[in-house]
């Protein structure tokens, strides 16, 4: 049986900008996405700590070391700067194989840098 298991996750990081005019997705620093595992346009659930939204949308690569995190289109209507949120996302594994699975996920410092947990 597969079962569906978070498989990355960014934990509180800031919102750094919102763009309603763009097409859609996040932007997520590319150094952030590779230690969370993610790839370019994978999907991922976005939740808002600070005003308790939840939405879904896709992932675009950012710059490297710039700590970016802009959501973009509809999803900027979801979050303003400065606010706190958790990405994450899911992959589907053997039940299994769940217990010996550990998740990629990243920390980071007031400005969006990595940081050890």
């Amino acid at each position: 049986m597969l079962i569906t298991i978070c498989k990355s996750k960014i934990h509180r990081v800031t919102i750094t900008d919102v763009n309603i005019n763009y097409v859609g997705s996040i932007t997520i620093d590319s150094e952030l996405m590779r230690l969370a595992d993610l790839l370019p346009y994978e999907k991922v659930q976005v939740a808002n700590v600070t005003n308790g939204q939840r939405f879904e949308t896709y992932v675009i690569e950012g710059q490297a070391g710039t700590g970016v995190i802009e959501l973009n289109g509809a999803a900027a209507r979801k979050g303003s700067v400065g606010d706190l949120v958790i990405i994450l996302a899911y992959g589907q594994i053997e039940k299994k194989e769940a217990a010996q699975f550990k998740p990629a996920i990243v920390h980071v410092d007031k400005d969006n840098k990595p940081i050890k947990a």
